[in-house]
């Protein structure tokens, strides 16, 4: 069961994952109702981790299938990447939210010619 557990949180978290590393990109590409939608993916998952004291629902039901409680004992990630999960992906979304807003906010053509 743990197993199984490990194997779909770590789907969830690809998932959530890409909607953080897609956010700039629609955000540079003027997509901005995939921008949205991004954001309120991202934002329905840290409304539950708020829910949950700061933890992923899926790290309570694999708790109760092991003693073990290393960082990354609930999901298939390197240890430093479960560890520094929050304020790796925290950190890449605000910055995604920045360039979303940036480009919401110049005129379509006013950026400079690189």
């Amino acid at each position: 069961m743990l197993i199984a557990i490990k194997v779909l949180h770590t789907i969830i978290w690809a998932l959530l994952a890409a909607c953080v590393l897609a956010l700039p990109v629609t955000g540079f590409k003027r997509r901005f109702n995939w921008s949205l939608l991004l954001t309120v993916v991202i934002l329905i998952e840290c409304g539950v981790i708020a829910l949950n004291r700061g933890r992923c629902p899926m790290t309570n039901l694999a708790a109760h299938f092991t003693p073990d409680r290393a960082d990354n004992f609930d999901i298939y990630l390197p240890v430093w990447l479960a560890r520094y999960n929050k304020q790796i992906f925290g950190s890449l979304f605000l910055l995604g939210e920045a360039i979303v807003v940036w480009r919401r906010l110049t005129k379509p053509g006013s950026e400079p010619i690189a």
